[in-house]
């Protein structure tokens, strides 16, 4: 299955900004389309962004599009999310994950081994 160990997190005021990393080791990264996804205490994970494999197609959720930006670099078996303009309501614990397919990947109930993630917190 591989692993996925994320990093970056950290606490930042309203309006700030952060990078978030993942770097996926144990399976062939550009083989996968990569997603960023999100976890607020007492709710559910929710899909943020994903990229396909060769980079060339991003979505995002409502939520974060023109704020946040996921990109790779296949060379390093990283994926990143730049999240600028950080709200209060981002605060969540980030994760990513890995799918064979793009559609797949934006759906976090579809996707299993997930990392422990980083913590972000945004306050007001």
């Amino acid at each position: 299955q591989g692993q996925l160990v994320e990093s970056g997190g950290g606490l930042v005021q309203a309006g700030g900004s952060l990078r978030l990393s993942c770097v996926v080791s144990g399976r062939t990264f550009v083989n996968y389309a990569m997603g960023w996804f999100r976890q607020a205490p007492g709710m559910e994970r929710e899909f943020v962004a994903g990229i396909s494999r060769s980079g060339n197609l991003k979505t995002y959720a409502d939520s974060v599009r023109g704020r946040f930006t996921i990109s790779r670099d296949n060379a390093k078996n990283t994926v990143y999310l730049q999240m600028n303009s950080l709200k209060p309501e981002d605060t969540a614990v980030y994760y990513c994950n890995a799918d064979p397919t793009y559609p797949t990947i934006q759906i976090p109930g579809a996707l299993d081994s997930w990392g422990q993630g980083t913590l972000v917190t945004v306050s007001s």
